[in-house]
């Protein structure tokens, strides 16, 4: 879980989540396109967003595809998020009930 809240720091490795989020199945070309970055610079942290396993790769011939993989993101949202929205809400809904019965 710490690659994954590692590769989830950085505004450029969201950035190309974001775009594969909007087209998955993206080549190298196609993700430098729409970045400021060099073609370099994408290759390291499409690495990183590997290595975390937030983006899995297809070969097809000579390209290779990049594909969003939102398991590990799920599981962050599981283990840390909900577990503390679920009192925020239930308080909110109480107040609700409270401020309506009135």
């Amino acid at each position: 879980m710490d690659l994954v809240f590692r590769a989830l720091a950085d505004d450029s490795r969201r950035a190309l989540l974001d775009s594969l989020c909007a087209h998955s199945g993206q080549t190298l070309g196609e993700l430098c396109a729409g970045l400021a970055m060099t073609r370099q610079a994408v290759s390291k942290h499409l690495g990183i967003l590997e290595e975390a396993n937030l983006v899995a790769t297809v070969k097809r011939g000579r390209e290779k595809l990049h594909y969003l993989n939102p398991v590990p993101i799920a599981e962050i949202a599981n283990r840390w998020i909900r577990k503390f929205e679920r009192h925020k809400v239930d308080a909110l809904v109480d107040l609700k009930r409270r401020l309506e019965s009135e």
